[in-house]
């Protein structure tokens, strides 16, 4: 179980030995590019989406075509996962081929704004859970906090006193939530290439459309559509949501040198393999924030060294199931929720 933490006003900039950690991680070869690894992945989840197109074929114009859609959830979510990947530049050694992986994945493989999402993301990781700085806890539709609670109207407090329950079903609109940013986003003054994003997306969309067309009635795309891409936004959510949900926040005069600041907001999924495929890499949630650009393949490896490193320095390391992550999550949207409408039992610690 994840205890609850509180950060002290103003707490160390002490970077914790972060350099001495870091030497060791790459004469381990840890942050070495692992190609062969990444074209095996690809080759895998394009093979699967592939696979899934031919049995759209094969089933033709029925409802049967609703069943493929958790298929397609789980291979545009992969999809994404490469694109982060990308992103943190894990994938190829020069910044133009990640860039480039990175569009296909995003752009044209799922229709999501490569360049805004991965500047949100590089934005998260400077300042995990930083009330101020980090867009994934901004308080738009999640409140994180009971300032941010008690600062919306009538709708939006009764919004958060629920939040817990609500936040499952909200993100089957994460997706949809996503790829609307994004177009705002890529339509907005100064975005770096513009109309290339804006022709892959395009690319994306007239091919999705050709291809659910060409197998299905409009009504019935459509509802693949809806299927899809609410499952797809539940799986992004759930896949998230562990690493700093119900972690401590951070704000103004809370000084944290990198080290402490990545461990202290973050939080690790115990399990089998199947949890790292399944997460993308993500359950290593504490050694990807303090090395991004570490291959996710070789983040179990990193695990032993880090959380050594940080026994001997004092620091926690945080890792409990998925479940649990989970737990403590909506544990801490409900203490918000409760905290910020004067509900009873908002002192009680959820369990």
């Amino acid at each position: 179980m994840t205890p609850e933490i509180t950060l002290s006003p103003i707490a160390t900039v002490d970077d914790h030995g972060y350099a001495e950690l870091r030497a060791r991680v790459r004469e381990l070869g840890l942050l070495r590019r692992r190609p062969f690894y990444y074209f095996a992945l690809i080759a895998v989840i394009v093979g699967s989406l592939a696979g899934g197109v031919a049995l759209m074929a094969v089933i033709g114009d029925s409802w049967w075509q609703l069943a493929l859609a958790p298929l397609f959830a789980v291979v545009f979510a992969q999809l994404g996962f490469l694109g982060h990947d990308a992103g943190h530049r894990q994938v190829f050694a020069g910044r133009r081929a990640n860039d480039a992986a990175g569009l296909l994945f995003g752009n044209l493989g799922i229709g999501l704004a490569y360049g805004w999402w991965i500047d949100k993301h590089r934005r998260h990781h400077a300042d995990p859970n930083d009330v101020e700085r980090d867009p994934d806890v901004s308080g738009e539709s999640i409140a994180f906090t009971a300032a941010q609670a008690r600062a919306r109207g009538r709708a939006g407090r009764l919004l958060a006193r629920y939040q817990a329950w609500a936040f499952f079903p909200m993100l089957l609109l994460e997706g949809l939530a996503l790829h609307v940013a994004g177009v705002k986003a890529v339509f907005g003054p100064g975005y770096r290439r513009r109309w290339l994003e804006i022709a892959l997306l395009a690319a994306h969309v007239v091919i999705a459309v050709l291809v659910l067309l060409a197998v299905m009635s409009p009504l019935k795309a459509l509802a693949f559509v809806a299927v899809q891409q609410g499952l797809f936004g539940v799986y992004l959510g759930c896949a998230f949501a562990p690493g700093h949900k119900g972690m401590p926040m951070t704000g103004r005069g809370q000084k944290l040198g990198f080290l402490p600041r990545q461990v202290l907001t973050t939080r690790n999924v115990t399990g089998s393999r199947f949890n790292e495929v399944l997460l993308g890499g993500l359950n290593f949630q504490i050694e990807h924030h303090l090395f991004p650009n570490m291959p996710r393949v070789a983040l179990r490896h990193a695990r032993p060294l880090v959380r050594r490193h940080l026994d001997e320095r004092g620091l926690p390391y945080h890792e409990t199931s998925l479940f649990g992550c989970y737990r403590l999550a909506l544990g801490h949207l409900d203490r918000v929720g409760r905290r910020a409408t004067g509900a009873p039992g908002e002192s009680r610690p959820v369990r």
